[in-house]
Formats: C-alpha cells, structure tokens, sequence
C-alpha cells in the first residue's frame, strides 16, 4: 500500500512494489517509485499526465528531498 506526506499543500505519494501510479495519486501529486534499480520522480498533471525527470535517483532519500524541493517551488507560485 502507497504512502503519501504533505508537504506544502503538495501531497508526495510513495509507491510500494506493485502499485501502480494511477491507481495511488491525483492530479497535483508528487509520485516516488522504486524501477529499475533507483527511485523515479514523477508529477501528476491535471489531466492525469505524468511527467518524470530523466533519470532516477539512487536513493529513496534524494527522491524524497528533490521532491519535497519541487513542491516549495510549486508552493512560491501560488
């Protein structure tokens, strides 16, 4: 089962083995995913998108923290 923190009005959602993003987050989220041997950063547009960095981070830390970043910039925006 996912997990999901708020973190300035952003809702970052970490994702469990066999969990699949649609399933676990809506439009605005932060998605974190384990694939392919790093942690993937996805965003959830409002539409439904998924747009992702280009590459993963190696830990689940860093993931957590590059998000927790984009979120204070989504936050500033507003």
């Amino acid at each position: 089962m996912a997990t999901s923190i708020r973190h300035r009005r952003t809702t970052i959602v970490t994702l469990e083995e066999g969990d699949r993003i649609g399933d676990q987050s809506a439009a605005g989220d932060i998605v974190l995913a384990q694939e392919n041997g790093g942690w993937w950063v996805h965003f959830i547009g409002d539409d439904g998108s998924v747009e992702s960095y280009d590459e993963p981070y190696p830990t689940y830390n860093q993931a957590l923290w590059t998000a927790k970043a984009a979120a204070e910039y989504a936050s500033a925006e507003e």
